[in-house]
């Protein structure tokens, strides 16, 4: 049944000045002209009308040049087509559109369906079950999710949480090849979407709350065969660091630091684990990405940078040698994976264009980098911090906060943002028209408590008793508008629940973005009002997308299905009164299974 519902959401709008915590921030009337000038991505061909990956393209930007769809007439949408996948899990993931076809995958077991767009109610052309291990449910962190496939050069490429690459033959659904490239008895599965870069497959693992170790791996695209792997802790021989490597800052520089930062052997169960986003920068020939939090998550047992753990990567595609590198945090003492999106942008900056990347990082920080040297140009909070006190940008460093260090048998309260960070693996948008950056994102914070942590393959080796709360002002979620240039936000919408969904923005100045209460909502790329929502009945994690159809006429899509680490109450069936449950993410979540139900459907709207 088409359900459209235009209803002014109750969400506050809010106008912030100088992007500082809460007490700081004044509500009034929006002023567009602290939009940020327009700017060049660095992959922007001409608007196709396709979404081949989850970022769009190259440079992560989650734009669309498609305008069909616009301020003036969004409030019209209505819903066309949907389907079930079957699946009751958390739905991260996006779907792609090549060509007459959309592409969509579910949680696990990862099920790949094609949808036929040329025809009433997009039906099912083909399915492909690649029937994953069930064990690797059980030793999955944070939900079973799956955040994507890619399209590339006739075939589809996708990851299952049993640590498989498979190629499928996007026309048929015949599967070309498989790899195993991970092993479920020692912790690791895989969520991440991969990337397809010059015939190669890069796909990473997941796990570093089981005391895995990190790598990201690439795969011939033709036949499966892996070609590089590069680990994010050991020797440099096998972190691919070579004489080519030029890191901007004196601490990152020197031989074998991903073993002398470590005590003893703990760099082999150290973490660093990749399993969030990969941008390439065609000119500069380099891959850029983050790896993931040291394990185990109590400092004290881990003296030392733990490197490389939560550090930013440039690296050559064709060999995986790494260019430069930049350790985020260093030694990290709040869970803040370095696995968030980086949006790639030519920029001006101090009266030149630079080459940058823009991350909004799990710490709370807005970074914009050179993404030719690892320079970190900016690094401005875009909500409540504590944790720490900024970044000092002569020495890279990430100032800690003493007061909100972790300890060993003491609770120390308060400390913002929580392990999910200012911002998870949910993906910003970044639109060249307003020049500002999309960032969903929730307010939350914690208490720690270390504890001992002893390792036993493929079991939790965390170390660390957690606690979330709603962050200032009692509302656990934002979506906002940030000026990368000023390093402050335009706008910004106030949410009940996180902002787990991803975004997108368009040509036609609308961004898209869903609520953990089921709400599909679209608002106004300049000035943040809301234009429309329509309530899809389960939480939304997953990543809108928008594309143009055999008819020529635009669609947004969004596959809908409450879950993650945010959602677990839910679709694991945690108990509310265990405030511990999901690394202490139930806490904060306790109302959730009153708010929405478990789900798994794909919803596509047109004019």
């Amino acid at each position: 049944m088409r359900r459209l519902l235009v209803i002014i959401a109750s969400a506050s709008l809010v106008v912030c000045n100088a992007c500082k915590p809460e007490p700081s921030r004044s509500t009034g009337s929006r002023d567009v002209a602290v939009g940020a000038a327009p700017t060049e991505g660095t992959d922007a061909p001409p608007e196709d009308g396709q979404w081949v990956r989850p970022a769009k393209d190259f440079a992560s930007t989650r734009y669309s040049g498609l305008a069909e769809i616009n301020t003036s007439n969004v409030n019209a949408l209505r819903l066309v087509a949907s389907f079930s996948t079957g699946v009751l899990h958390g739905h991260e993931a996006a779907p792609i559109v090549a060509g007459s076809t959309m592409y969509v995958i579910t949680p696990f077991p990862n099920i790949v369906y094609a949808l036929d767009l040329s025809k009433p109610g997009f039906p099912v052309k083909w399915q492909f079950n690649p029937t994953p291990e069930p064990a690797a449910q059980g030793v999955a962190c944070c939900d079973v999710v799956n955040r994507g496939v890619v399209f590339d050069n006739g075939r589809i490429f996708f990851n299952t949480l049993d640590n498989h690459t498979i190629a499928l033959d996007a026309a048929s659904g015949k599967e070309v090849w498989n790899t195993k490239v991970g092993d479920i008895n020692i912790g690791e599965t895989m969520t991440m979407a991969p990337l397809v870069v010059k015939g190669k497959v890069l796909v990473g693992d997941s796990g570093g709350e089981m005391g895995v170790r990190g790598w990201l791996k690439a795969l011939d695209a033709n036949s499966g065969k892996v070609l590089w792997t590069a680990y994010h802790t050991g020797p440099d021989s096998e972190v691919l660091i070579g004489p080519a490597f030029k890191p901007h800052y004196s601490q990152d520089q020197g031989k074998d630091l991903g073993v002398s930062t470590w005590p003893a052997d703990m760099w082999k169960i150290g973490g660093g684990t990749m399993w969030g986003w990969i941008s390439y920068d065609p000119a500069q020939d380099l891959i850029y990405y983050g790896s993931g939090n040291p394990g185990p998550w109590n400092p004290e047992v881990r003296p030392g940078d733990n490197k490389w753990t939560t550090t930013m990567f440039a690296r050559k595609p064709d060999t995986g040698e790494a260019v430069w590198a930049y350790q985020i945090s260093p030694h990290d003492l709040h869970d803040y994976d370095g696995i968030n999106e980086q949006i790639l942008v030519d920029m001006p900056w101090n009266g030149t264009k630079r080459k940058v990347l823009i991350r909004p990082e799990r710490n709370g920080y807005v970074y914009v980098m050179d993404r030719v040297t690892g320079e970190v140009l900016s690094a401005e909070a875009f909500g409540y911090v504590n944790s720490t006190n900024g970044v000092d940008l002569k020495t890279g460093m990430l100032q800690y906060n003493p007061d909100k260090e972790t300890q060993v048998g003491k609770v120390v309260r308060d400390i913002c943002p929580a392990a999910p960070g200012m911002k998870d693996w949910q993906p910003t948008a970044y639109s060249p028209k307003t020049g500002m950056l999309y960032i969903p994102h929730q307010n939350l914070c914690m208490d720690e408590e270390g504890v001992s942590a002893n390792y036993i393959a493929g079991t939790p080796y965390v170390g660390m008793n957690v606690k979330m709360t709603a962050g200032p002002g009692g509302k656990r979620g934002e979506f906002e508008a940030w000026n990368p240039q000023t390093g402050k936000q335009v706008w910004a919408i106030k949410e009940d629940l996180p902002v787990w969904s991803g975004t997108v923005v368009t040509a036609g100045d609308v961004a898209f973005y869903g609520t953990m209460n089921g709400l599909f909502k679209a608002v106004d790329a300049r000035t943040g009002k809301q234009l429309w929502q329509f309530d899809t009945g389960s939480g939304i994690i997953g990543q809108p997308i928008t594309f143009k159809g055999p008819d020529g006429h635009q669609y947004v899509a969004i596959l809908s299905g409450v879950g993650g680490w945010s959602g677990m109450i839910v679709s694991a069936g945690l108990d509310p009164r265990d405030s511990s449950a999901a690394l202490g993410f139930v806490n904060a979540m306790r109302d959730l299974p009153a708010k929405t139900k478990m789900g798994g459907k794909l919803f596509v709207f047109a004019l």
